[in-house]
């Protein structure tokens, strides 16, 4: 159970601080800011802040950083870069609610994944949980009536969630030697290398301006948006979703991860007054109680792994996945 409490602990803090990010960035665009330099600022900040607490993390056995390279390049660009980029390239030609509707399926891709890669068959409870939790994110970012459909929109949104379905894999190895505060620090150092380079090539337009950033109930200088949106929303939220995977385990933790939408709603009512209506109050429910559903799954699952302990296989024993998936 402290685990688990644990575990829901950090995932709410890295939803609530991920949430806190689009109210922030859309304060910085109102200024005049691209979302691309809004991107590239608060992934640049927080890699700056982590490098140091990441390096001092592993405790002078650099070895774990040689064996982890690959891992913290591959978190680098899929979970970061590849979820931003390919979100910003596809709400280019798509409504957000649309884009952000696609990204955060990203719980099925889970699912999937799982199941293929190591034969951890989801339960009933598990693919209801996933419909319940998907009717509710409809409802909750309001996409009825959006505008017209984009092909290409749909391809970068795509992309966008297999990058966030990549952030939980990844963050969910138990297998992987580094800290949670390296594998962060490291993976956005690798982040911001390719966003420069995205913004070099002239993918990622960049524009920058100075002034007061202004919000409903307050107004806030530049550097105080700048250092909330790189420290909380990038440096806390990847450092708190990698502990909070490593406790719960890829599936739930991205089932958890969806109250990010709950958390952007409530923080684009406080400082933006975008008042959400009973529909998204009602979507939030359903959020909610997909999550609940999908964790009586997870305890499916423990019991039926116990089961097989105490049954003498009959058949080579199947691969366990990384994860503590059930815990």
């Amino acid at each position: 159970m402290g685990r688990l409490t644990s575990g829901l602990g950090f995932a709410l803090v890295s939803a609530g601080s991920f949430g806190l990010s689009g109210s922030l960035a859309r304060g910085l665009m109102d200024l005049g800011w691209s979302a691309g330099a809004a991107t590239l600022a608060r992934v640049a900040i927080a890699a700056v802040v982590l490098v140091i607490p990441g390096l001092l993390a592993l405790k002078g056995d650099w070895s774990l950083l040689r064996r982890g390279l690959g891992t913290i390049v591959a978190y680098g660009l899929l979970a970061v870069v590849g979820a931003q980029l390919c979100y910003f390239m596809a709400v280019g030609t798509l409504d957000v609610s649309v884009a952000l509707l696609i990204e955060y399926l990203s719980p099925l891709a889970v699912i999937a994944f799982m199941w293929v890669r190591y034969g951890h068959r989801p339960t009933r409870a598990t693919f209801l949980g996933a419909g319940v939790a998907a009717a509710g994110l409809f409802l909750l970012l309001d996409i009825v009536g959006g505008g017209p459909l984009s092909i290409t929109g749909i391809a970068w949104a795509l992309g966008a969630m297999i990058g966030a379905a990549g952030y939980f894999i990844i963050s969910g190895d138990d297998s992987v030697e580094l800290p949670p505060l390296t594998l962060a620090a490291g993976g956005l150092v690798v982040a911001a290398l390719g966003l420069v380079t995205a913004a070099a090539l002239g993918v990622l337009p960049i524009a920058f301006h100075t002034g007061t950033v202004h919000f409903v109930p307050f107004d806030a200088p530049l550097w105080a948006v700048l250092g909330a949106l790189g420290v909380i929303t990038a440096g806390v939220s990847y450092v708190a979703g990698i502990a909070a995977t490593r406790r719960l385990g890829a599936r739930l933790a991205s089932f958890v991860g969806l109250f990010e939408v709950v958390a952007a709603t409530l923080f684009a009512w406080f400082l933006l007054g975008q008042a959400p209506g009973l529909t998204q109050a009602f979507g939030a429910l359903l959020v909610l109680g997909g999550v609940v559903v999908v964790k009586l799954g997870e305890r499916d699952d423990a019991v039926a792994e116990d089961v097989t302990v105490l049954v003498p296989p009959t058949a080579p024993p199947t691969v366990e996945p990384p994860t503590a998936v059930a815990a």
